[in-house]
């Protein structure tokens, strides 16, 4: 993937990990299209990044993400990258009272929404790129985040196929695989003690720049490589009772 003169659409590009995203695209001279349900962090990005396009969506709503679309294949027909990076993580016990809705809620946004997005997208003529955020917690989980954990390792596996479905199209399939990193993923502090976003997005540039199709950083550049036991292991080590 060229680092330089695209148009791409980030979801959940207002905050975390997709904020790092949008910053570093407009530095790197790309046109960068942000959507979110918040319409008041929407607009602090343009406030500080005059030259993003805002666009205010709810993905977990499928009507939202063909408006989306539709919108973008009229009014921004050259879109070439698509980043699904929209999720949330739910910290919860599957004997929680309201385990269902909420695991629901993490199905719907972690995968209807960038399975429905890639499946729209594939068919935008100037697509050449997706990427989809997956997580170091698709390979090995945290059981006080399980559904989180299984939609992400869905999406490693869906990305995978896709990536060899959409060879066809000419369309390169690019997976980001962030650790735990400084962000309010899952609510504030949980993360305080994780590398900042900074530090990530810098090492995925890097390896953007060397045409790498897996991005890493930190312990997910082990994770991704380790064999059944030291995955045995590091779920032990994970989930240990303290």
């Amino acid at each position: 993937m060229n680092i330089s003169n695209n148009k791409i659409l980030i979801t959940g590009g207002a905050s975390g990990i997709g904020l790092g995203l949008t910053e570093r695209f407009v530095q790197e001279g790309n046109t960068v299209i942000v959507c979110g349900r918040r319409m008041n962090i929407l607009q602090a990005i343009v406030e500080k990044h005059p030259s993003v396009i805002i666009r205010q969506c709810d993905v977990a709503l499928a009507s939202e993400r063909e408006t989306l679309y539709n919108w973008i294949s009229k009014e921004h027909s050259d879109l070439n990258v698509l980043i699904n990076n929209a999720g949330i993580q739910q910290w919860m016990n599957v004997t929680d009272h309201d385990f269902h809705p909420r695991a629901k809620e993490e199905i719907t946004i972690n995968i209807e929404a960038p399975v429905h997005l890639s499946s729209l997208f594939a068919n935008l003529a100037s697509l050449k790129t997706i990427i989809n955020t997956t997580s170091a917690l698709s390979f090995v989980p945290l059981t006080k985040v399980p559904v989180y954990c299984a939609t992400k390792a869905f999406l490693h596996s869906f990305t995978l196929s896709l990536r060899h479905l959409l060879k066809v199209k000419n369309i390169e399939v690019i997976e980001l695989i962030p650790p735990a990193l400084n962000t309010d993923l899952g609510g504030k502090g949980l993360h305080d003690y994780s590398p900042p976003v900074s530090d990530f997005i810098n090492a995925i540039f890097e390896q953007l720049k060397d045409g790498k199709d897996e991005l890493t950083f930190g312990m997910s550049s082990g994770i991704v490589k380790a064999g059944p036991d030291d995955l045995k292991m590091t779920f032990e080590r994970m989930n240990a009772t303290r």
